[in-house]
C-alpha cells in the first residue's frame, strides 16, 4: 500500500532524481564507468510481496554510463557475469512526471493500489499537464491477471484498451509492450517479453498520440543493455549489437530472501530458438530514435553523448569491412523479421531497406566533430554504393524478366552483363505468369548464381519508404500490390512473403520446420502488422486509398479474431495454427495505420527523403566505367615473368 509519504515525495519532487547519464570516463583503463542509484524493493509481509514506498528504499545498484567516443568504450570486468542483470537503472528524461506510471510488471495489484496511482497521476496533471498520458496507462492496467477488456465503442477503443494493457513496467516506468497478452495462453514462451522490433509499432502509436515518456524510456534502457557482455560459448559478438528482447524480472537481493528489486534481462540471442542475433534489432533502434525527436520535438535525446556513442557503435558494426564485394549486408538465416530457418541467409531485401533507413536516420542526427569524419565518410560512401546496388541488381518487372531468361553465363569481363552469373533456368514457373504487364518489385536476395525471386513485403515497402528504391520503382511496386491484391491481401492483408515454400523445396530450405509450413507463419503467412508499413509507404507515394482499403479488410474481422498474431491459407482465411492472441504489434500495427490515414502528414517522422548529392551520385554511377576503378595509381612497373 503506498503511504502518504510516498505520495507527497512524488508530488514535491524530493524523491529519488532520475538521473541523466553524463559520461564518467575512467582515465586508467577506459573501461565504462560505473555509478550508484537508490533502487526500489520489496518486502514479505502479510501478502506475498508488498512495495515500499521510495524513502525505504535503500538497495545500491549498478548505472552504466557510455563514454564520450566510441573507441573508448570497452567491457568492463563488472560486466563480465551475465548473471548480473541490469537492476533498477532509473536513468529516464530530467523529468519526475512519469515516476508514477505504474506499480512494475509482473506483481499483483491491489484494486486500491491502482487507484490510488490513478489519483496521483490526476493531482500531477492538474498541476502541469505532463502526466495525462500516465493516468490513462494506469487505468487500464491488468487487475489479479485479467485483462480490462469491457466493451470497446468501437475497434480503434478496443485497440488502444488493449494497447495499454500490454505496458511493462520498471522502476515504476513504463518501458515497453509485451508481444503478447493473451491470459488464456499457457504456453507463452519468450511471448511476454519486450521484443526491439516488435516495439516499433507501439512506439510509433504512442509517438503519434503524444505520448512521448514510454518511447524516452524504451530508447534509453534499452542503449543501457547494449553495452551488456554478450557471450554464447565462450564467443562475444561486436559492441554495438542490440538485445532481441528483454523482460523485467523480479528476484531476492543478495543475502535477503525476504527483500526483492526488479532487474532487467536481455536476450541477444543467446537463449533465441536457433540462437541468431537480432541484427535488425540496432536498425529500428535508430529509426524510432529518429521519429522520437521529429515527432515530440525533444531533439535532447538524440544529442546526448551516450546516444550517439550508441548510435557510432551500430554504425561502427554494420560498417566494418570484410570480405564481402557487396555494399549490402551479409547475414544468417533468421536474423530479421522471419527469424526462423527460411532461405534468407545472405542478403536479404528487408536487412537492406533497414540498414538503408537506418544510415540516413544516423547522418541526420549525428553530431558534427572532428572525430566522426571518417565515420561519416564512410556512411556516405555505402549509401551511395547501397543504393546504386539495390536499384539496379535487385529490381524485376516483366522488361528485366525477359533480360534475365536471355543471358548468357559463364562472362569472363568487367563489363559483363549477367554479373552474378544468373542461370536463366532459375526464374521459377510461377513468376513468368504471375508477373504482371503494369508492376514489379525488388527481389527478395541476391548471391552469386542465386535470385531470390519470392515477394517480401517489408523488405519492398520499407524501400519505398527509406527511399532506397526510386519514384518509378515505388509507384510500380504498389502497381504490384494493386494488381495482385488477391494474392497478397486477400481476407487479410498482408503477405509477409509470396509464394509460399512447398513441397521438397520447403523440407530443404526450412528442413521440414513444422511452424513454417506452406501458406502458414513466415512461410506466406498473413500478418496484420504490416498493415501499418504498406500505409506509409502509401501515404509517402500520394495513394493512401491503396491503404485504405486493407484498413477496411481488417476491420471485419481482426476485432472478432482478438487481434492473432497471423492467419493461414492462401487467402488468410484462418487464424494461424500457432498464433498467438491479442498480438501486441497486430494491435499498435492497426492503430498506427488509423492515425497516419487521419493526419497524413505525421507520417512524415519515418520517411526518407533522398537528397540530391545521393541522385547525382547515382546518375555518376550508372554512366561510370566499372574499369576505372581498378586502374593502378603510381608509376608504371614491369615484370619478368
Amino acid at each position: 500500500m503506498v503511504t502518504s509519504e510516498a505520495i507527497l515525495q512524488v508530488l514535491s519532487g524530493t524523491m529519488p532524481r532520475l538521473l541523466h547519464p553524463e559520461p564518467c570516463l575512467d582515465k586508467s583503463n577506459l573501461r565504462l564507468s560505473l555509478k550508484y542509484c537508490t533502487s526500489r524493493r520489496w518486502k514479505r509481509g502479510p501478502e506475498p510481496m508488498q512495495r515500499l514506498n521510495f524513502a525505504r528504499a535503500s538497495r545500491n545498484c549498478m548505472r552504466i554510463y557510455a563514454l564520450d567516443g566510441l573507441l573508448g568504450s570497452s567491457r568492463g570486468n563488472a560486466l563480465n557475469d551475465r548473471l548480473e542483470s541490469v537492476s533498477c537503472k532509473c536513468q529516464h528524461a530530467e523529468s519526475v512526471s512519469s515516476e508514477t506510471a505504474g506499480d512494475g510488471h509482473g506483481g499483483s495489484s491491489a484494486t486500491s493500489w491502482n487507484s490510488q496511482k490513478v489519483d496521483v497521476a490526476q493531482q500531477m496533471n492538474n498541476e502541469n499537464g505532463s502526466a495525462a498520458s500516465i493516468g490513462k496507462l494506469a487505468n487500464t492496467r491488468t487487475i489479479n491477471g485479467t485483462p480490462n477488456r469491457g466493451s470497446a465503442d468501437s475497434i480503434e477503443d478496443e485497440a488502444w484498451n488493449l494497447l495499454r494493457e500490454s505496458l511493462v513496467y520498471y522502476c515504476g516506468n513504463p518501458i515497453g509492450t509485451i508481444a503478447a497478452n493473451d491470459p488464456t495462453d499457457t504456453s507463452i514462451l519468450n511471448y511476454d517479453q519486450v521484443f526491439i522490433r516488435d516495439f516499433i509499432p507501439s512506439g510509433i502509436a504512442f509517438l503519434l498520440k503524444g505520448e512521448y515518456d514510454i518511447v524516452r524510456n524504451f530508447i534509453l534502457y534499452t542503449l543501457q543493455l547494449q553495452s551488456w557482455e554478450k557471450t554464447m560459448d565462450c564467443y562475444s559478438p561486436g559492441q554495438g549489437l542490440m538485445p532481441a528482447s528483454f523482460k523485467v524480472r523480479t528476484v531476492p537481493l543478495d543475502g535477503d530472501d525476504s527483500a526483492y528489486e526488479e532487474v532487467l534481462d536481455p536476450d541477444f540471442g543467446e537463449a533465441a530458438i536457433g540462437r541468431v542475433a537480432p541484427v535488425d534489432s540496432g536498425l529500428w533502434w535508430i529509426i524510432l530514435l529518429r521519429a522520437y525527436g521529429k515527432c515530440s520535438g525533444d531533439l535532447s535525446v538524440q544529442e546526448r553523448v551516450d546516444v550517439q556513442t550508441g548510435i557510432k557503435m551500430i554504425l561502427k558494426l554494420c560498417l566494418a569491412d570484410g570480405f564481402d564485394m557487396f555494399p549490402t549486408l551479409l547475414v544468417t538465416d533468421g536474423s530479421c523479421m522471419i527469424d526462423r530457418r527460411m532461405g534468407i541467409h545472405g542478403h536479404p531485401l528487408e536487412i537492406q531497406a533497414l540498414f538503408y533507413s537506418a544510415l540516413l536516420c544516423a547522418r541526420e542526427m549525428l553530431a558534427p566533430e572532428d572525430a566522426s569524419a571518417d565515420l561519416m565518410r564512410a556512411l556516405n560512401n555505402r549509401l551511395i554504393a547501397l543504393s546504386f546496388h539495390i536499384r539496379e541488381y535487385y529490381w524485376t518487372d516483366k522488361g528485366k524478366l525477359n533480360e534475365i531468361y536471355r543471358y548468357k553465363t559463364e562472362e569472363y569481363s568487367y563489363d559483363a552483363v549477367n554479373k552474378f552469373n544468373i542461370y536463366p533456368d532459375q526464374i521459377p514457373p510461377w513468376l513468368v505468369e504471375w508477373m504482371p504487364n503494369k508492376g514489379g518489385y525488388l527481389i527478395g536476395n541476391l548471391q552469386p548464381a542465386h535470385m531470390d525471386f519470392r515477394f517480401f513485403s517489408l523488405g519492398n515497402l520499407w524501400s519505398i519508404v527509406s527511399s532506397l528504391a526510386t519514384i518509378d520503382q515505388s509507384h510500380a511496386i504498389l502497381d504490384l500490390v494493386e494488381a495482385k491484391w488477391a494474392d497478397l491481401v486477400a481476407d487479410m492483408p498482408l503477405k509477409i512473403c509470396y509464394p509460399a515454400l512447398e513441397g521438397e523445396e520447403w523440407r530443404i530450405i526450412t528442413g521440414s520446420d513444422p511452424k513454417n509450413t506452406p501458406w502458414s507463419y513466415h512461410n506466406a503467412g498473413s500478418w496484420p502488422t504490416l498493415l501499418w508499413q504498406l500505409t506509409v509507404a502509401c501515404i509517402k507515394m500520394n495513394r493512401p486509398w491503396i491503404a485504405e482499403n486493407a484498413v477496411k479488410i481488417v476491420e471485419r474481422r481482426i476485432s472478432r479474431d482478438k487481434w492473432p498474431e497471423y492467419y493461414d491459407s492462401k487467402r488468410a482465411r484462418f487464424i494461424g495454427k500457432q498464433a498467438h492472441l491479442y498480438q501486441t504489434w497486430s494491435i499498435s500495427g492497426y492503430l498506427v495505420s488509423k492515425l497516419l490515414l487521419a493526419n497524413p502528414d505525421a507520417a512524415k517522422i519515418l520517411v526518407n527523403v533522398e537528397d540530391s548529392d545521393l541522385a547525382n551520385a547515382f546518375s555518376c554511377m550508372l554512366s561510370a566505367n566499372p574499369r576505372r576503378n581498378r586502374v593502378r595509381k603510381g608509376p608504371k612497373q614491369s615484370f619478368i615473368v
